[in-house]
């Protein structure tokens, strides 16, 4: 039976490597397009955050498979799964994306709070151990099963809380980008869009990316010093004494994040990875 299932998702990789090349190719154009229907800068704040959430959405999968894996679920239900579970972090960041927008209409010092979430997360990625597993289940997971729940229910349950928490930094990390609250409901969008199709690439994907979390954590930690940044600029505060407290572009964050991803992908490239592929921690 593992042969058939190796054999039947060996057939369908050149399917699904196809579909994420649309995805990919869909969200280019669209942050191209941009440029003649809206600005240069709108495109610029497109790239910068679907960079952004895409790389999240690339290191978040792979929570993905340790859940799916760890509640044992079933591979034919696992495209189901995942489907619903990514309507979900749609929504739920649809509606992050509501508050967060109003919140910062507002209250500008917000940016306090979202940098510092930010900078959290960002010490929480360097320092952890890459092989210390992302996910156990939850107090509740373990209530549902003592009551009797079935495992899909139990793996959208899950998928639904994790990606709770996943837009908590999300969220705040695409604002310290843009405050367009259509330009950053877009490039989650487009991050999520294929994400059924990547997971059946990221196993391995993940396991050649060894250094992916590192460079997430500069980006996040970069986001987190700039929403901090723009937060004393929002209430008034330009020099710390005699420190200027400097002005941060776009095109200079896009260059950033670009370079941080691009160079711990070289370098996880050219290591040989050790890591074991999750899906056999059955």
């Amino acid at each position: 039976m593992n042969v058939f299932l190796a054999s039947t998702e060996a057939s369908e990789l050149p399917t699904r490597i196809r579909w994420t090349f649309i995805y990919v190719s869909a969200a280019i154009i669209f942050g191209i397009t941009m440029r003649s229907w809206e600005s240069s800068a709108a495109s610029a704040e497109f790239f910068a955050g679907w960079i952004t959430e895409y790389s999240l959405s690339i290191d978040n999968l792979f929570v993905f498979i340790i859940i799916l894996s760890r509640l044992r679920v079933k591979k034919e239900q696992e495209q189901m799964v995942l489907l619903l579970g990514i309507l979900m972090a749609l929504l739920f960041r649809g509606i992050f994306i509501i508050i967060g927008a109003a919140v910062i209409e507002r209250f500008v010092a917000v940016f306090f709070l979202f940098g510092a979430i930010l900078l959290w997360t960002a010490y929480k990625l360097i320092s952890g151990d890459p092989d210390e597993d992302e996910w156990d289940e939850s107090n509740l997971i373990k209530k549902l099963r003592t009551r009797g729940w079935s495992t899909f229910t139990l793996a959208l349950v899950a998928l639904g809380t994790t990606d709770i928490l996943f837009a908590l930094d999300s969220i705040p990390a695409i604002f310290g980008l843009t405050r367009d609250p259509y330009i950053v409901f877009m490039a989650n969008a487009f991050a999520l869009m294929g994400l059924r199709q990547l997971y059946f690439l990221v196993g391995i994907l993940l396991r050649r990316l060894i250094y992916l979390s590192k460079g997430l954590a500069i980006v996040l930690g970069f986001i987190g010093v700039k929403l901090v940044i723009e937060a004393l600029h929002g209430i008034g505060v330009d020099e710390i004494g005699p420190v200027t407290i400097p002005h941060i572009s776009l095109n200079f964050s896009l260059g950033v994040i670009v370079s941080a991803l691009a160079v711990t992908t070289v370098i996880s490239l050219r290591k040989n990875p050790k890591e074991p592929d999750p899906r056999e921690h059955l």
